[in-house]
């Protein structure tokens, strides 16, 4: 049976949006959680997005924020600011920090159930065995390619590295996913993949998501 017509293994993620036309447009193809960089470093760093625009994403898709090392109130701060629906924590942040960020106390009802992501750069000597310490900590990890950008490289990392993964914490994958990983992503036998986390190999610019290629995606992995 061909990729094309197999039912679509995991949930989607399109990260590094900004643009609000383009926004919405992405918004129609209706992925599963659209990703905004909340990092002043990042080349699609949100910048001065009208927090209306994210608000506006509809209900069913998960808006997440993206953060790098921002202290734990500043985060709660952008959940209410932007309503976002998950976090993702792509720097050095620690299982603590996770515990206090999911615990803060001054967290009203709308930012009381948000998920966290949390992010790790994936190499060859990547020690594994720092994820116990997060798995009762955050909802979802998310394995990337090691870079100092921290994410939106487009460079990729060996899959077979995640056979070292021994945890039942499931996980986004993400790290230079293109059109042509479709059949690989397919032939992922793992119930712990959760999510796929596409940028930049599906952009026009920093930022600006081709729709074309993004609706092309989602037709070869049937979702």
């Amino acid at each position: 049976m061909s990729a094309a017509v197999k039912a679509c293994k995991a949930k989607l993620k399109i990260c590094g949006m900004r643009e609000p036309a383009n926004i919405n447009a992405v918004a129609q193809l209706q992925p599963d959680y659209m990703g905004f960089l909340m990092y002043p470093g990042s080349k699609r760093f949100i910048a001065d997005l009208d927090p209306a625009v994210v608000k506006a994403v509809p209900a069913a898709i998960k808006t997440t924020g993206v953060f790098v090392d921002e202290e734990p109130g500043a985060v709660i701060k952008a959940i209410e600011i932007y309503g976002f629906k998950a976090v993702q924590l792509h720097g050095t942040e620690s299982p603590e920090y996770c515990r206090q960020l999911k615990e803060a106390p001054d967290a009203g009802n709308e930012v009381n159930n948000f998920e966290i992501i949390k992010a790790f750069g994936i190499d060859e000597t990547f020690d594994f065995s720092i994820l116990s310490a997060y798995e009762n900590v955050v909802d979802y990890f998310l394995f990337d390619t090691q870079t100092a950008e921290h994410g939106g490289s487009g460079k990729s990392f060996n899959w077979r590295l995640l056979e070292s993964y021994i945890l039942n914490k499931p996980y986004f994958l993400s790290g230079g996913i293109g059109l042509e990983n479709a059949p690989q992503l397919q032939q992922i036998e793992d119930n712990r993949f959760y999510a796929m986390d596409v940028n930049s190999r599906f952009e026009l610019s920093p930022a600006l998501k081709d729709i074309g290629k993004l609706n092309e995606f989602k037709k070869l992995l049937g979702c």
